[in-house]
């Protein structure tokens, strides 16, 4: 263990990372049964707790790095064994000892730029509400009814800014009253928090809280699920507590209150993709079905995996950072399967799918036509029609 500190030292920072996790584990591999590594290469979660249990002996293994953070193996574990928190226990060691195996690496420059400019992807924070341009999209004021946290994928990637621009033309043909706070917008940490770099995520979290508290925010209206989770679930560990709601369950409020009406067809096939972090770890299925189902003509049917054994895309637990190879992405399986039920469109609700998904279609063969749609993408095309489509 080059570099490293002395064994002893390194057994008590895993006990007080929450080695008694591990002491739960009864080592019966329900955890491995179900976990999506498994269906493209050999992979053991229980490996890791076990070595975890008696000492973490080869902190430079890639393994530590492949879990997302999917939630599947919990759901499984008979002892309530927390993997998610045992895993992101060992990527803290490694992270305070700088040890990244190649695959990992990329997270160093992430974290410059998180660190920079408040974003994983070496934009410029000034250029944060760009996406926006042309919308007559508000500066947030106390007042107002929402603020809108389009999160960094859907502020600079030139895929994903078409998913902010969606939303905010739904919002305001809902006659929301929204804003957004652009450049005063920092990443929510989620994905650095899951990669061991706790003390980043700190200083992220604290710069955004702060920064909702001046602008007097409330009420948060969010495209990812991971910035979802971390406001709703994470920030309350920085003694506040903000109403934090998913585009999903938003959508589907305005159209049970009658603020939103889909009108014009969308006459195709349809496939939901659940994202781990809506569904698994927050518990929301039925509100982005609803949504769908509520467009005129759309079709929606269901891949084997679903709901709550819906297959990972691949990028949770900061993998959408890493390099996985062809062969082993979980997007390619899940393409597979849209594409056997003969979907028109896969449809989800988290920009991290939708990165994933959009480099798998590049594979696809010229016959197998398939669109990438986030479910307010769908949902602006309904209420414009076919030339929006």
């Amino acid at each position: 263990m080059e570099n490293l500190a002395d064994y002893k030292e390194i057994v008590e920072v895993i006990k007080d990372s929450g080695g008694d996790l591990f002491k739960r584990c009864f080592q019966c591999g329900l955890c491995d049964t179900v976990c999506p590594w498994n269906r493209v290469r050999d992979f053991s979660m229980r490996g890791i707790v076990r070595q975890a249990t008696f000492g973490m002996t080869d902190i430079e293994s890639e393994d530590i790095w492949r879990c997302t953070t999917c939630g599947r193996c919990p759901q499984q574990c008979p002892r309530d064994v927390r993997q998610i928190e045992s895993g992101v226990a060992l990527r803290r060691i490694a992270t305070e000892y700088g040890v990244f195996p190649t695959a990992v690496k990329p997270i160093r420059t992430i974290s410059g730029s998180l660190i920079g400019e408040g974003n994983p992807l070496s934009e410029e924070r000034k250029n944060r509400a760009n996406w926006a341009e042309g919308l007559k999209v508000k500066t947030f004021a106390e007042e107002m009814e929402v603020l809108y946290f389009p999160g960094c994928y859907l502020s600079y990637d030139p895929r994903l800014k078409k998913v902010a621009r969606a939303t905010a033309e739904v919002l305001q043909a809902a006659e929301v009253d929204f804003g957004i706070l652009g450049s005063k917008e920092n990443c929510c940490g989620e994905a650095i928090r899951k990669t061991g770099d706790e003390e980043l995520f700190t200083r992220l979290a604290r710069e955004n809280i702060k920064t909702f508290i001046d602008n007097g925010v409330k009420k948060i209206l969010v495209s990812s699920p991971h910035c979802y989770h971390t406001f709703k679930s994470e920030y309350p560990e920085f003694m506040v507590n903000f109403e934090v709601v998913h585009i999903a369950e938003y959508i589907f409020d305005l159209i049970q209150e009658g603020r939103l009406e889909l009108k014009d067809e969308f006459a195709k096939k349809v496939t939901y993709h659940d994202p781990c972090y809506l569904g698994r770890h927050n518990g929301i299925y039925d509100q982005p079905r609803e949504v769908l189902q509520a467009a005129p003509g759309l079709e929606l049917v269901e891949m084997p995996d679903h709901l709550e054994r819906s297959l990972c895309c691949g990028g949770g637990g900061g993998r959408i950072w890493m390099e996985t190879p062809k062969g082993e992405r979980f997007s390619d399986l899940r393409l597979e399967q849209a594409t056997e039920m003969k979907a028109e469109v896969l449809a989800t609700a988290c920009p991290y799918c939708i990165a994933n998904f959009e480099d798998s279609k590049l594979s696809l063969d010229e016959d197998q036509a398939l669109e990438i749609k986030d479910i307010t993408e769908i949902v602006r095309d309904a209420l414009k029609g076919s030339e929006a489509a």
